[in-house]
């Protein structure tokens, strides 16, 4: 029994001992990085949008007709143009899995978010010097953006910084922009967090398990501590 408990205690001991040195190692490097850099908005910039007169849109009640299926609308701007933004799946937070429809506000059209529109939404909220060099659908997971988990546009530039821009496919959502610095500082958030598996959150089967040696680690010295009590391996001397 005692056997079992102290290779326990010992192996667990060195996946903590390892895990809290990864700690301290991340934590040093979030004090040296830039925190501005890291945000990956080097090259971000604010889209500004004209106001459209109400009695320009559509009626509410006519789109919803077409689309009984919607749970929610709202109202967004895109480029300078006014869309009805419909619902069909809504999750607690944006990134998470949902189902939209965008109809243009003007028209009443279903508009798709494309290569090309998504393109025209990145380059507006880009103020680098780069060019577009690559347009890329991507399911999740997403490297940049692990907590993101629907579909989105990555618009590579050409640039010092490789910076890439996120649209959401479903509702032309400006996700975020990302680039080397960001990228340099998410890999210490992902030691500092234990997210190996790039859940983009610290709420992950390794940081149960973690928790759950740490358990072990507890329990297997206060066994093993007792053990030695009771065979007078700790002895208090006057």
């Amino acid at each position: 029994m005692m056997v079992w408990t102290r290779k326990i205690h010992k192996w667990a001991s060195l996946l903590i001992g390892l895990q809290l040195l990864i700690w301290v190692i991340s934590g040093f490097a979030f004090n040296v990085i830039d925190h501005e850099k890291a945000r990956g908005n080097a090259h971000r910039q604010m889209t500004q949008s004209s106001a459209i007169a109400n009695k320009d849109l559509q009626p509410v009640e006519s789109v919803l007709k077409s689309y009984p299926e919607t749970i929610e609308l709202n109202s967004v701007n895109i480029l300078s143009q006014r869309y009805y933004l419909l619902t069909q799946k809504k999750a607690l937070y944006p990134n998470f899995s949902s189902s939209y429809h965008l109809v243009s506000a003007i028209t009443g059209e279903l508009t798709l978010v494309d290569e090309k529109l998504a393109t025209a939404i990145a380059q507006a909220s880009y103020s680098g010097p780069g060019t577009v060099n690559a347009v890329t659908l991507i399911t999740p997971p997403i490297a940049d953006f692990p907590s993101q988990k629907n579909p989105s546009w990555q618009i590579n530039f050409a640039d010092d910084l490789e910076t890439s821009v996120y649209i959401e496919q479903g509702s032309g959502r400006l996700v975020g922009h990302s680039n080397s610095d960001k990228r340099f500082a998410d890999f210490f958030f992902m030691l500092h967090f234990m997210d190996y598996g790039s859940a983009g959150n610290f709420n992950t089967l390794q940081m149960i398990l973690f928790a759950f040696v740490t358990l072990w680690l507890a329990l297997s010295g206060f066994i093993w501590t007792i053990h030695m009590l009771r065979n007078g391996k700790y002895r208090i001397k006057r």
